[in-house]
């Protein structure tokens, strides 16, 4: 199987990564249903589920609120590094044409490993924004910042530049991968995604209709693991590694 999908990277002008939690969990970070913490089918000591907390009503409203458990996951995060998967897809860049990543993650890691085409498309928790005027600033970290954070210009609110929960998805970068996917794909990859939302199912049910290959790595079963061409049962880093070992086996004949 691997080295069925390094002849395909191989021969690809374009390939598209769409990447969930599950490509960060070998960097120590919580797939979602912990990225608040312990949360899962408990409140938060506010009374709140997590999703009410993290949200767009919430920071709106209690500001405080939605900062403590942004703070929770900034923690997290603090110390994660790009891990072997990310690596390997910043490394495809030199081996394929064009790689497109089409992330749900807010951690940042697939920049700071090397990729260079990004649709993050629930954001970027490093990128912070004003509430109220044009002030933006990029923060390594949230260390030293207070609870919420106030802008320097006008002490209005400051929120990480994320999709927080009932806030619409950016156009512009759902635009962008449609127009993406006009150009075509030779090869889809879904790593560590749960492929719950239509917005990630989607592009894998585009590509199957137009016969484009795809590759799904999950060590568990989802929505689309009956309708890929390649199911691998793994990690994330496990499986890039197998691939790029593939791939560098094949370059080497």
């Amino acid at each position: 199987m691997y080295q069925r999908i390094a002849q395909l990277l191989l021969t690809s002008r374009r390939v598209l990564f769409i990447t969930g939690a599950g490509i960060s969990a070998d960097s120590g970070l919580p797939t979602y249903r912990g990225v608040g913490g312990l949360y899962e089918g408990e409140l938060t000591s506010e009374g709140f589920s997590i999703e009410k907390a993290l949200s767009g009503e919430m920071i709106a409203r209690r500001p405080e609120v939605t900062w403590k458990y942004l703070m929770q996951i900034g923690h997290n995060c603090r110390n994660a590094l790009p891990n072997a998967a990310h690596r390997i897809i910043a490394d495809l860049e030199r081996v394929v044409p064009y790689v497109l990543v089409y992330t749900q993650n807010v951690d940042g890691l697939h920049a700071t490993a090397g990729s260079s085409n990004l649709i993050e498309i629930h954001g970027n928790l490093h990128h912070l924004k004003c509430t109220h005027c044009n002030f933006r600033e990029t923060v390594d970290n949230y260390e030293g910042l207070s609870v919420p954070p106030l802008c320097p210009k006008c002490y209005a609110t400051l929120r990480p530049e994320v999709v927080l929960f009932g806030e619409a998805l950016p156009s512009k970068a759902i635009e962008r991968l449609e127009d993406n996917f006009n150009k075509g794909f030779d090869l889809v990859f879904s790593i560590g995604t749960s492929s719950i939302f239509p917005y990630i199912v989607e592009p894998v049910v585009w590509a199957k209709e137009a016969g484009i290959p795809c590759v799904e790595i999950n060590p568990g079963e989802t929505s689309i693991s009956g309708l890929v061409d390649f199911a691998i049962k793994d990690g994330a880093a496990t499986a890039m590694s197998r691939v790029w070992q593939a791939l560098q086996g094949l370059s080497a004949n």
